[in-house]
């Protein structure tokens, strides 16, 4: 099997089970043996150490169990000390590499993030954090050789560390605030999607006093019988807001299966995700970090970008893909351009004081810091983003090209169109624009903008446009669509019957 095609940008991902037509499992037993050993080559190479220390950990997925138990035995034959974690969390996994007392030397969790029940993959670790697009290919090189590390045969023992992430959490929530159950008094709802995240209701929540009657979907299961995990999913989003409507709770809290995401309701049942999750995060981190940059992708709302300004901040507007705007942050630090925050409307969060770790429960952790002093000087959480301009309208479409060849047919329709937007009436091209082509149209012209991009690994371009003004987005689409027309190995029949 050629292994590279099991590579997803700075993971791997793959098929682990049957139950879905035309999806072939190719998360084999060999596979995740080759895998194993792939990343125990990689680790040896990298350290150059022979007394290596792995843990493993895995979210809710049924096949996670399975997958577990190949890869450890496949490092435990490769000299590898493994020490399984059972279930955990994404983020946790890192944490295991830098805490004292556990500072093991790579990590891997088992996981898809939000796909279907039937796929699953790895991510890995070391103390320097998540691995880069190259060091998987380099994993995946030795998974297809017939390379060996030579060392004797480690061990294989059972171990545990959400109990002590969870405190990490929670203690710096008390320390933040002063006070040992700064939750008192505060009904916080979670929803976890029957994935990784019930964790924190038990381990976070509850010992710092908040009441969580009314949470969902807490309890493990990879079947997913209720919705996605997922905060960008439609389904998933309406159950946590119904939650925090039907508990009268001061916070709803959504995470998706591996944890490294999440979403939130405020009380009056409004989403806090995508534009808005950012404007409440680069509030904080403004007021204590003045003049920072905060890094997005590149479908943030011009509100945004006028809120974070307008805060005394920097917006730096760059690629789609998690480990691009954090990559892009790290780049800025090391400029001695200070930026606090790198983050996807996705819900993708990483912080500079955490690691630059995509961790959903440490942005939550953030909100119930604020949540807890609000109370305690007289704001709530919804005030710190009244001052957001939100779009009238925002829509989205993901167009199919069909070519094999996809890459190089998308990029020359966004050349053309590129051309095209410098010299139509009305439209401006965005300025510092890292992907695709971004165009602002003036109040005559639909009064917003539009986003034309490749998709970072499928045969498709995505277009997002918003309006500031109701009818905008059709305006700006019907614009749009006579361009886009001229292109017959492109699917865009949906963006055609949006101008009908």
């Amino acid at each position: 099997m050629d292994y590279s095609k099991l590579q997803n940008g700075s993971d791997i991902r793959g098929v682990a089970l049957e139950g879905i037509e035309g999806q072939h499992i190719n998360l084999t037993e060999q596979a995740c043996r080759d895998i194993g050993r792939g990343f125990a080559l990689w680790l040896v190479e990298k350290t150059g150490k022979k007394d290596l220390r792995v843990a493993v950990g895995r979210d809710s997925r049924l096949s996670g169990e399975t997958l577990c138990c190949w890869i450890c035995d496949a490092m435990v034959e490769q000299g590898i000390a493994v020490t399984n974690f059972g279930m955990a969390s994404t983020p946790a996994m890192f944490m295991a590499t830098i805490t004292e007392g556990y500072e093991f030397d790579g990590t891997v969790m088992i996981t898809a993030s939000h796909l279907p029940f039937n796929r699953n993959g790895f991510k890995f670790f070391t103390r320097d954090g998540g691995l880069e697009k190259g060091d998987i290919k380099r994993i995946l090189e030795f998974a297809g050789s017939d390379a060996a590390t030579g060392l004797s045969t480690g061990k294989l023992a059972d171990g545990a560390f959400m109990d002590t992430y969870a405190k990490i959490l929670a203690d710096k929530i008390r320390t933040a605030t002063g006070m040992d159950k700064p939750l008192d008094g505060f009904r916080i709802v979670v929803d976890a999607g029957n994935g990784a995240g019930g964790f924190y209701v038990d381990k976070v929540l509850k010992p710092l006093g908040a009441n969580t009657e009314g949470s969902r979907y807490l309890d493990p299961d990879g079947s997913f019988p209720n919705h996605i995990p997922n905060p960008e999913d439609k389904t998933a989003m309406a159950a946590i807001i119904e939650s925090v409507n039907m508990a009268k709770a001061d916070l709803g809290i959504i995470f998706d299966t591996d944890v490294d995401r999440a979403g939130a309701v405020l009380s009056d049942g409004s989403e806090l995700n995508r534009n808005r999750i950012i404007a409440m995060l680069a509030a904080i981190l403004l007021r204590e970090h003045p003049g920072t940059t905060i890094v997005t992708d590149s479908i943030t709302s011009t509100g945004l970008a006028k809120f974070i300004e307008e805060k005394g901040g920097v917006h730096h507007r760059f690629k789609r893909g998690y480990r691009n705007v954090i990559n892009e942050s790290i780049r800025l630090n090391n400029l001695g351009q200070d930026s606090q925050l790198a983050i996807e409307t996705s819900g993708h969060g990483a912080l500079k004081e955490n690691y630059f770790l995509d961790d959903g429960a440490y942005l939550v952790t953030k909100l119930l810091i604020e949540l807890a002093r609000g109370k305690k000087e007289g704001y709530t959480l919804s005030s710190l983003i009244d001052s957001l301009e939100e779009p009238a309208e925002s829509v989205e479409f993901r167009m199919n090209i069909l070519l094999d060849d996809f890459k190089a047919y998308g990029q020359q329709i966004i050349d053309d169109l590129t051309a095209y937007a410098a010299k139509q009436e009305g439209w401006s091209l965005a300025p510092s624009n890292f992907e695709g082509v971004r165009v602002n149209l003036d109040e005559n012209h639909g009064n917003g903008w539009f986003l034309l991009r490749l998709s970072l690994h499928d045969p498709l371009l995505p277009l997002n446009i918003e309006s500031n003004c109701v009818g905008g987005a059709k305006k700006i689409a019907t614009e749009l669509a006579g361009f886009i027309a001229g292109y017959d190995k492109l699917d865009a029949e949906k963006l055609i019957a949006f101008t009908k």
